[in-house]
């Protein structure tokens, strides 16, 4: 196995655990802020309002992916079976979001890149690491 291979993977997947901690600060505390507002395209105030259930909920999804993936790295370099499940789960349920996020929203093909190219280097690498 190949240790250096297994850090590399294990930044990417650290900062994509990162990445979503952040969009759950965004969605679930700083979602009514104009800032966040103008960052989701939300228009006004009251449509903040009226989506803040909406993005509370999802927030909490992402922030339950960065810590699975958190865990999982942790666990990674102790148990590793265990971690390295771990990890494959929540990187690959970010990759896969990002891929719906693509697919139905073209216009945030930023955001669906940023979500999902991360933990997909991260992936990659750490099973590159098994091989090597």
């Amino acid at each position: 196995m190949s240790t250096a291979l297994l850090v590399a993977g294990s930044v990417f997947i650290g900062l994509a655990a990162l990445f979503h901690l952040y969009v759950f600060y965004l969605e679930s505390v700083a979602w009514t802020k104009p800032s966040t507002r103008k960052s989701f395209g939300v228009a006004s105030a009251e449509e903040a309002e009226t989506l803040r259930p909406m993005a509370f909920n999802q927030g909490f999804y992402n922030l339950f992916l960065a810590v699975g993936a958190g865990l999982g790295l942790l666990l990674l370099w102790n148990v590793f079976s265990a971690g390295l499940a771990l990890v494959l789960l929540a990187a690959g349920s970010m990759v896969f979001a990002g891929l719906v996020l693509l697919a139905t929203s073209p216009r945030n093909r930023r955001s669906a890149l940023l979500q999902g190219v991360p933990p997909l280097i991260g992936i990659v690498l750490l099973l590159l690491a098994l091989a090597f």
